[in-house]
Parts: structure tokens; C-alpha cells; sequence
């Protein structure tokens, strides 16, 4: 894995040609610009391995210190506080990297997930050895089929030690909810630009609007109109801070056919105009400080 005194190399550290990639915080411009969030279109590890600092992930500030590890997922807002000495060992991988057989009970969709583990004791060496375990292959066997089997069940296994953390507090949701509440996130991950109507999800999944607003409530305490209305506003917010869109277009691409139908349902659920949201993003460092607007659904 390169060390953080060495030369940077590129942008952001995406995945290579065997679809893993990895490398140190300081060399990719990752906390160059700490005012604007960015999408990256690949999963990311970071595991902080030296200083203090904030690392804001969908617009939630989470904490860094030596043994941090967060998880960000294709399409999340991040944004790196660009604090001086803090670094993090980086892990990359496609999206369509992994099979579903190889990480099962891994929330590996862009699906809702933890974010962020202290880790401590045994679980923190091992996932300290498998990170740089993966820094060493992905430059020793960086090309072929081989090399790519290798570090595609180097990332499985990973990925399997991080569910592992989490195993002991799940919670005692029934299988076909959580069955059904998975496929719902699936469908709305593809569908929440076209439509807004839990009936459509449910036609498409095959129960009924009850079944799945209980699913919902069961893993989430939202009903299924609120996780569709939460996915959107996440999505809106999203476009608004990462993206120089107008607020018309971004209401057309989520499906609004009116900027003042988007307005107000924005405003309902984050509690700002689409414009104000916007320049709060634009001015973290002046009169807005660096709070970050509360969404409806945090405040219920």
C-alpha cells in the first residue's frame, strides 16, 4: 500500500482493472475542496490511521480518529473536512464487484447501512491486516483473471469481518420483512426518479401496501410513503450540493413536472427551500457555519 509521503497520483483512488483499488487519503485530492461533497460512482472504505477530523457522509458528520472505519457507497455525498494530518488507508471496489454468493448477510447494495465503526482489539488487527494485505496484492497482481479472483475474495472477506461487527446488535425482524424491506430499497434505488407511489413498489414485489409499510416500520420506524419520500429528498439534496443543476432540472429529473411541486416538497422534507439548501452548501465557512440542516425524518 503507498504511504502517505509519497507523490500523489491521481484524483481519487478508483478501482483498477481487476475492479479493487486502494491507497492512502493523502495522496488523492479527496480533502482538497472542504466546502463541496462529491459522488463517487464506486464503494470506498477508509480506515483513519493517523489524526483527528470529520468526514460528512450524506450529509451526517462522523467523527475520525486513529482505527475509524467508514464505509461510503456509490452515489453518497462525502466530503472530507480537509483537517491537517489526518489520513486513511483507502479501499475501492465496483459495484458489481461481488456476487451475491460471496457477501451474503453484507449490506453491499446502496442500501442504508452503518457507516461508521471505532474499532478496537482483535477486530481492529484484523481488519488492519486485511486492508493492507489488499494494498500489497492490488500492486503486486494488479492485472488477469487470477489477480482479480484474489482481490475480489480478499474484498468479500473484508466486507464479511465489517458485518461481523455488527452482528450482535441486529435487530429480531422476521426474514420475509427484512426479504421484503431488501427488495423494496432495490427497487427504489432504480425507481424513486420515475415514481413516489408505494403501490407501485408493492405491485412490483407482489404484497400488498400493508405488508410492506409493516416491513418498513419493522426495520426502519418509517412506513413505506415516508422511506420513498426520504430516498427522494436524499436524492434532491444529493443533486443540489454535488451538482450545479438547476433547481428546475433537478426536480424534473426526480420526477416533479413543476419546480413549485418540487419546492414545496423539498422545503416539507429537509426544512429548507431547494435554494437555501444550496447555498448553505456554498457558504460552510461564513454565516451558516458548518451545521447541517436537519431533515424532516431526523426530527419525527
Amino acid at each position: 500500500m503507498a504511504t502517505p509521503g509519497q507523490q500523489r497520483t491521481r484524483p481519487a483512488p478508483a478501482p483498477q482493472s481487476a475492479g479493487v483499488g486502494t491507497c492512502a487519503l493523502s495522496q488523492t485530492d479527496l480533502t482538497a475542496d472542504p466546502t463541496r461533497p462529491r459522488r463517487l460512482p464506486y464503494h470506498l472504505l477508509a480506515l483513519t490511521t493517523a489524526g483527528h477530523g470529520t468526514v460528512e457522509i450524506d450529509f451526517t458528520a462522523h467523527s475520525c480518529r486513529p482505527g475509524t472505519l467508514l464505509w461510503v457507497r456509490p452515489g453518497q455525498a462525502l466530503r472530507f473536512g480537509g483537517e491537517p494530518g489526518l489520513d486513511a488507508a483507502l479501499v475501492t471496489w465496483r459495484r458489481d464487484l461481488l456476487p451475491a454468493t460471496e457477501s451474503t448477510g453484507v449490506p453491499v447494495d446502496d442500501l442504508p447501512g452503518p457507516a461508521r465503526w471505532q474499532l478496537a482489539g482483535e477486530d481492529e488487527d484484523a481488519v488492519i491486516s486485511e486492508v493492507a494485505q489488499l494494498g500489497v496484492d492490488c500492486v503486486r497482481h494488479p492485472t488477469g483473471p487470477v489477480a482479480a479472483g484474489l482481490l475480489r475474495h480478499q474484498v468479500a472477506v473484508l466486507l464479511l469481518r465489517i458485518a461481523l461487527l455488527d452482528d450482535t446488535v441486529r435487530g429480531a425482524t422476521s426474514p420475509a420483512e427484512a426479504r421484503t424491506f431488501v427488495r423494496f430499497r432495490r427497487d427504489l434505488e432504480e425507481g424513486h426518479p420515475r415514481s413516489r407511489r408505494v403501490e407501485d413498489y408493492a405491485a412490483r414485489i407482489g404484497c400488498s401496501v400493508r405488508t410492506l409499510t409493516r416491513a418498513c416500520l419493522s426495520l426502519t420506524g418509517r412506513t413505506a410513503k415516508q422511506v420513498v419520500d426520504d430516498r427522494v429528498a436524499l436524492e434532491a439534496r444529493r443533486l443540489l450540493a454535488c451538482t450545479d443543476l438547476s433547481v428546475a432540472e433537478i426536480g424534473r429529473r426526480l420526477g416533479f413536472g413543476e419546480p413549485t411541486n418540487f419546492g414545496r416538497f423539498f422545503h416539507r422534507e429537509a426544512g429548507l427551500s431547494p435554494g437555501a439548501f444550496r447555498s448553505w452548501v456554498a457558504a460552510r465557512e461564513t454565516a451558516l457555519g458548518d451545521r447541517v440542516p436537519v431533515p424532516r425524518s431526523a426530527m419525527e
